[in-house]
């Protein structure tokens, strides 16, 4: 699937043509750089490998410098991969004009980090028992987590307390509002996964 890596910027709101307020997404895509063309032949898969934001050359690996030297470019901070129909170059720039016919585009981000949160917050919880009739420690609690004589185990999988957020979120069919091209920027109906200023995956 044909896409580019992008930038979120953060969220504002547009005016429709009928007048409604629309929330959006600005997203700067690309411009991204072909650092490695994927063949069947050498590969077994045709796909290009894309580069986005500059990179300390002290902060590259000697394997990833001799990709970009091949590729005419200078080092890169993020890369991924994306089945294009059209023949790219190493060296090409593939900018946001790649976006200017597509009505929808699944946009993929890492969600925020929430540390170490709860049963309620993490799934939705409803909580456990009265708030009084003389009880006060079990308010947010998850309750039974399995039988304790058989099968004398918690089964794998439980929804418990741990750890939330940092996963790898699609979003799909958000509506494209408008492509700047001047600017690298896209703006996408609704919200993307992510902090502003983290790293996107935009996908026709």
């Amino acid at each position: 699937m044909p896409g580019l890596l992008g930038k979120k910027i953060g969220m504002i709101s547009v005016f429709s043509a009928d007048g409604k307020n629309v929330p959006c997404t600005v997203i700067e895509a690309g411009p991204c750089v072909v650092t490695q063309v994927k063949t069947v032949e050498k590969d077994g898969y045709k796909a290009i490998q894309l580069g986005f934001e500059e990179a300390k050359e002290k902060n590259t690996t000697k394997a990833l410098q001799g990709i970009f030297k091949k590729a005419g470019t200078t080092p890169k901070k993020h890369l991924a991969e994306f089945k294009f129909d059209q023949e790219f170059n190493l060296g090409d720039t593939i900018t946001v004009d790649i976006f200017n016919d597509s009505q929808f585009v699944d946009v993929v981000g890492t969600s925020k980090g929430k540390g170490f949160q709860g049963v309620m917050k993490r799934h939705g919880f409803g909580g456990v028992g009265q708030s009084t009739h003389g009880q006060d420690d079990r308010a947010r609690k998850p309750g039974s987590i399995g039988a304790c004589s058989y099968p004398a185990k918690v089964f794998k999988g439980m929804r418990m307390g741990g750890h939330m957020g940092t996963d790898r979120v699609t979003t799909q069919n958000l509506r494209v509002l408008k492509v700047i091209p001047e600017h690298n920027l896209i703006l996408v109906k609704g919200s993307v996964a992510g902090y502003n200023g983290s790293t996107v995956m935009i996908q026709k």
